[in-house]
């Protein structure tokens, strides 16, 4: 489906508009009380529900994903997400005591007060297109931040759904979807905003990044990255080539934490590789494919995409052992390589597609040199049992989460934060830290007149006493190592 030809995008005019809306709704204090947030939270949950159908519609329409892939990764999530964050709403938004370690400070009352950064702006991919529009905004309204939405202008039917309901369901005066490609992103990163949350490309971020320099905005950057595999000797491969393939096919392979690509022994790839064989005759079985089938594989979200994973295809070194077969320019076969070297093309960058080199190493000592000479990844996936395996991963290796003996699941854990390192992003969200990303801790204290005595030696005239007892807690004995 082509943006040109189906999105009508808003004017810088319009753009400022609803920046000045969502400004002054703040100001306004509307946003603050938390019966508010409540009545915003539980809509945005009616909007999922009552439109559950509509946005597999729309998702069906731009990428051609199967509707249970849909409902699994975003809207039942979502919904879930939601409702989570309405029932700890108070405990999340209540003070925070700050307890004090001296006796003359103790009576102070010290406290972090919970308070929104202001207006919020999200900028969202896509690949998932609601669940990573949605899931911050369930943080920014339940931290009481006006938000600006700004969708990719690549799912046109997405995008034009949300421009339609956001307003139907939430609070127009706080909440607002904008239409636009690059021009219009651009003019959006003009304006000062109080947070960004951004999830999409490196390249994009470091964009994103500098604009939002200029007003010393904070920034949320979800990126990506290549997160490797590890197969450790102790795996169960039928297990770890099931869970793997099925990771690696959620949406063609178009997810920030897809296994890009796989460190197996080499002693047990030719084994690993039929396991992939048999994992993949179990998904399509007989009479069924990839491709042409009655549920196909999710399409490649535009020819220029498709035609950068083709190109892989034809310069690879691998040897191409499973897949490999390219439908039009709309998708491709879920596709493995064996025999992949290090320096492979198919290793230079994420791969975002549903490609699976495999590398064969040495032992895992081998395997973490590859994972180390590579920017740090959003997440490192490793299947062993073996708990010192899991330490020496810990202590070795760089990531913005370590998962074991599965892949993508850490998405289902909301209680856990989310975010990656380096050149895979900083900031987290997730649940409760959604909303900690989106409030402003302010802290309090209060010094009661009761204390003066006690603080007359910060007063000028300076005499030695004065010198002496303020010189008095550098002085006390430093633990031995």
């Amino acid at each position: 489906m082509s943006s040109e030809s189906t999105l009508v995008l808003n004017t810088p005019a319009e753009v400022d508009e609803f920046h000045a809306r969502l400004s002054q709704t703040f100001q306004s204090g509307v946003t603050r009380p938390l019966a508010y947030r409540r009545r915003q939270l539980l809509q945005l949950a009616r909007m999922l529900q009552d439109n559950h159908t509509a946005f597999e519609d729309a998702i069906l329409a731009d990428l051609n994903r199967p509707r249970i892939e849909t409902t699994v990764a975003e809207v039942a999530h979502l919904i879930t997400s939601t409702l989570n964050a309405v029932t700890n709403l108070e405990a999340w938004a209540a003070p925070q005591p700050c307890p004090t370690q001296e006796e003359w400070r103790s009576g102070w009352g010290a406290t972090l007060y919970k308070e929104p950064k202001g207006v919020a702006l999200i900028i969202s991919p896509w690949n998932y297109p609601l669940v990573l529009t949605v899931n911050p905004l369930i943080g920014a309204i339940a931290a009481g931040c006006p938000t600006l939405l700004k969708p990719s202008e690549l799912v046109p039917a997405f995008s034009q759904l949300l421009y339609d309901l956001i307003p139907r369901y939430l609070d127009p005066a706080a909440y607002a979807v904008v239409k636009g490609g690059v021009p219009e992103t651009t003019h959006v990163l003009e304006l000062r905003w109080d947070h960004i949350l951004y999830t999409g490309n490196g390249c994009v971020g470091r964009i994103v990044a500098t604009a939002a320099a200029k007003h010393l905005t904070p920034v949320t950057l979800e990126l990506g990255g290549k997160s490797g595999v590890v197969i450790a000797d102790d795996c169960d491969l039928d297990l770890a080539a099931r869970r793997i393939l099925h990771g690696k096919i959620q949406n063609a392979g178009q997810l920030c934490v897809s296994p890009d690509y796989a460190l197996v022994p080499r002693h047990r790839v030719d084994a690993f590789v039929e396991s992939l064989k048999k994992a993949h005759d179990e998904f399509w079985p007989a009479g069924e494919h990839p491709l042409t089938g009655s549920k196909p594989i999710s399409n490649i979200v535009n020819p220029r995409h498709h035609a950068r994973l083709v190109d892989l295809l034809q310069r690879t070194k691998g040897k191409v052992v499973l897949g490999g077969e390219v439908h039009h320019d709309k998708s491709i076969s879920p596709t493995v390589f064996k025999d992949v070297p290090e320096d492979d093309v198919l290793m230079d960058e994420e791969i975002f597609g549903p490609f699976l080199p495999i590398i064969s190493v040495d032992d895992i000592d081998h395997a973490i040199r590859i994972l180390n000479s590579k920017p740090t990844p959003l997440v490192i996936y490793l299947f062993t049992h073996q708990e010192e395996l899991k330490d020496k991963f810990l202590q070795r290796t760089r990531s913005g989460q370590l998962v074991m003996n599965d892949v993508i699941m850490q998405l289902t854990v909301h209680e856990m934060p989310f975010g990656g390192l380096g050149e895979s992003g900083y900031g987290k969200w997730f649940g409760q830290t959604t909303f900690d990303t989106f409030t402003h801790f302010r802290g309090c204290i209060n010094i009661p007149p009761a204390q003066e005595p006690f603080l007359q030696g910060r007063y000028r005239p300076y005499t030695d006493d004065k010198y002496q007892a303020a010189c008095a807690p550098g002085k006390v004995k430093i633990p031995d190592a």
